[in-house]
């Protein structure tokens, strides 16, 4: 009996160890305690998820100024260090850092680091927030917050950096955002997204893959293809709709007889240029679309001089390509409020594998092709002028 007894019923090696492991745990907790409770209470906090703590169900009354909880701790107020394998939960203001690998959960003021592997929530901030899904601030941030998704706060003082969105009542520094930036008000510095800027005025520049919007911008507003504002010197876009800018339609031609009608669309200085057209030189490849930038110089009433970097394509829709990039010295003279004529020089670099694309222009700087195939890259000089109505 003895003999089965030992074999079969005692306890394994592994379960040994395991309850090993909890008795010695809970000496360490019990002691712990016994030391905050006599010694210095609430200053340090080690324990498993709450109440399971040495500072048990008074944990959310508590300061600390070090806490670790393999799971999640609870806390009235952290003035150190503060560590959680899932969450930190303070009910109050947090100074230092708090590291935990889920979430942060601040009650009110958040001064120091944050980090967390999903979230960081917090009535408001000063520091840094790091988060790989989200930061979310109630209230105002003096510092920087960066996440793997968002960030939501009001008042920014410094930088908002998230993989997807940012966005914020205000923002006196930067935001950067994989898709998208928004400000309800003002921004001091600038905003850079993948997709869409939004604010109201912006000290800085503009720079996204689609389209800005705002009301009033100092520096350069950069878009894939629309900006739109109130006040923008210096967009750079397909389309620009600035109130306090200029648009115009235009009809030009140039040595091939692309003929084009044009929509121009800016500031001050820098416009946008989008158009369509027919080349009459050709009988299948004959449908023609522009697009590009320009720039205003030695403006005055009655005459500037325009600069345009565009690109053309020369399709029949069928098979084959004519692409021609073009730089143009345009001088322009005002004749009346709406309407202004203009013409000059281009420099120009074509590339086609058609036989009518090849002739549209023969006499060349230099080209690069084969006697055998219709390739074709080249460079040359041009010209081209038209007319253009002033909205």
């Amino acid at each position: 009996m003895n003999t089965f007894y030992n074999r079969k019923t005692q306890p394994s090696t592994p379960f040994k160890s395991i309850i090993k492991a909890l008795g010695f745990a809970g000496l360490l907790l019990s002691g712990m305690n016994g030391y905050a409770q006599d010694k210095n209470p609430g200053k340090i906090h080690i324990g498993f998820v709450y109440p399971l703590s040495t500072n048990g169900t008074r944990a959310p009354l508590d300061t600390n100024h070090f806490s670790f909880h393999l799971i999640a701790g609870v806390s009235s107020v952290e003035t150190g260090f503060a560590f959680a394998g899932l969450s930190n939960i303070v009910r109050n203001e947090a100074t230092g850092t708090q590291f935990a690998a889920f979430s942060n959960h601040i009650g009110k003021k958040a001064e120091g680091l944050q980090i967390a592997g999903f979230a960081n929530t917090y009535g408001e901030g000063q520091g840094a927030a790091f988060a790989g899904f989200g930061n979310i601030s109630r209230g105002n941030v003096k510092g920087a917050q960066f996440a793997g998704f968002g960030n939501i706060a009001k008042a920014v003082d410094g930088v908002q950096f998230a993989g997807f969105f940012n966005k914020a009542s205000s923002v006196k520094g930067a935001q950067l955002a994989g898709f998208m930036n928004l400000s309800n008000k003002d921004v001091s510095c600038s905003q850079l997204a993948g997709f869409i800027n939004k604010a109201e005025n912006v000290g800085g520049s503009q720079f996204a893959g689609f389209i800005n919007i705002a009301k009033k911008v100092k520096g350069v507003q950069g878009a894939g293809f629309i900006n739109i504002a109130d006040s923008s010197d210096y967009p750079i876009g397909i389309i620009n709709l600035i109130k306090k800018g200029e648009k115009g339609i235009s009809v030009t031609t140039d040595e091939t007889t692309s003929t084009m009608l044009s929509f121009r669309s800016g500031g001050k200085v820098l416009y946008g240029i989008i158009g369509i057209g027919y080349n009459f030189k050709n009988k299948d490849e004959v449908y023609a679309m522009e697009a590009g930038f320009g720039a205003h110089w030695f403006q005055s009433k009655s005459f500037r001089l325009n600069t345009e970097l565009t690109g053309m394509s020369v399709e029949s829709f069928k098979a084959g390509e004519y692409f021609k990039s073009s730089l143009k010295v345009l001088p322009s003279f005002r004749i009346g409020k709406h309407f202004e004529i203009f013409g000059g020089p281009s420099f120009n670099f074509i590339s086609t594998n058609t036989a009518e694309g090849r002739d549209l222009h023969k006499k060349f700087i230099h080209s690069w092709g084969n006697k055998w195939g219709n390739n074709l890259q080249a460079l040359y000089i041009g010209y081209g002028g038209g007319i253009q109505f002033i909205l």
